[in-house]
């Protein structure tokens, strides 16, 4: 079983407790002209995320740089494509489908779990800490999956050995206090690691927790990580942190626009952390839904 199956296995079974909202629209960073994006294209925008919104107003969120998924979903389906689809259906893409089908049903099943979360009266601990609470310390021998860029000083300040697993061959290399390596393996010597959320839809997640079993603190990170965490946790990850939209209006303006600061006197998302311990788990909130 993959975190893909359980976590939809979940969904499915909160399906069956109520019936979900039907999909509102698919929310997309704009174009912008002659700037070019990870994969070499030009014309597209530096946006990372998507956002999926239900009829009840409920968000999930979704990385999009992976290989040409932006640019094939503004070649595909938009508002009038998605409008009233089944969410459920939908979410059920995650397992079936692959690249922008893989993310749509992605990024859907996040938005219903924003939908349980807000039908259950919960919201999950506020963080500030966008390092994971990993408290760095000297002696320590950090791994970070995914370049974390404005992280990395902090950490090699903390007299941390930080090393950093990267897909792209083109960025490895000794830096002045860390390095860079395609090579997961050298996980298994790192005791903390801080790791993207895009494991969750690049099919590398299985592979990177298989090299992190000495490790102790597992925490992943990222506006994609709006999730249910707890077949997370069950793989080893100790703390899941990702964005909570504050403000719908707000966020989506700011999305669309692509403009972060457009909105300086509204606060459009804030930061979060799930722990295991302090996650109440997927049945506990079932048996709260309203």
């Amino acid at each position: 079983m993959s975190f893909a199956t359980d976590y939809l296995a979940q969904i499915e079974t909160l399906a069956a407790r109520m019936p979900l909202p039907r999909v509102r629209a698919l929310h997309l960073p704009p174009p912008v002209a002659d700037e070019p994006c990870r994969d070499g294209a030009s014309g597209h925008a530096r946006g990372e995320f998507c956002a999926l919104e239900l009829e009840d107003g409920s968000i999930g969120l979704s990385y999009v740089l992976l290989d040409d998924t932006l640019e094939r979903l503004r070649k595909g389906p938009g508002l009038d494509d998605l409008k009233g689809t089944d969410a459920l259906a939908l979410a059920r893409r995650y397992v079936s489908g692959q690249g922008v089908d893989r993310t749509l049903g992605f990024v859907c099943a996040n938005a219903i779990t924003r939908c349980l979360f807000d039908r259950a009266g919960y919201r999950p601990e506020g963080s500030s800490d966008s390092i994971g609470q990993m408290d760095p310390q000297p002696g320590d021998t950090i791994g970070m999956i995914g370049l974390f860029g404005p992280l990395v000083e902090r950490i090699v300040a903390a007299g941390a050995d930080l090393t950093v697993i990267e897909l792209d061959e083109r960025a490895v290399g000794e830096r002045e206090g860390w390095r860079v390596t395609t090579d997961a393996s050298a996980l298994e010597r790192c005791s903390k690691v801080l790791s993207t959320s895009t494991l969750l839809l690049n099919d590398t997640l299985d592979r990177m927790l298989a090299h992190c079993r000495a490790a102790r603190w597992f925490a992943m990170v990222g506006p994609s990580a709006g999730c249910l965490p707890d077949a997370l946790f069950a793989r080893g990850v100790t703390l899941l942190g990702g964005s909570w939209v504050e403000d719908r209006a707000a966020f989506i303006d700011g999305l669309t626009s692509g403009d972060k600061d457009r909105h300086k006197g509204r606060r459009a998302t804030s930061k979060f952390a799930l722990t295991v311990d302090g996650w109440p788990g997927f049945d506990r909130l079932l048996e709260r839904v309203r």
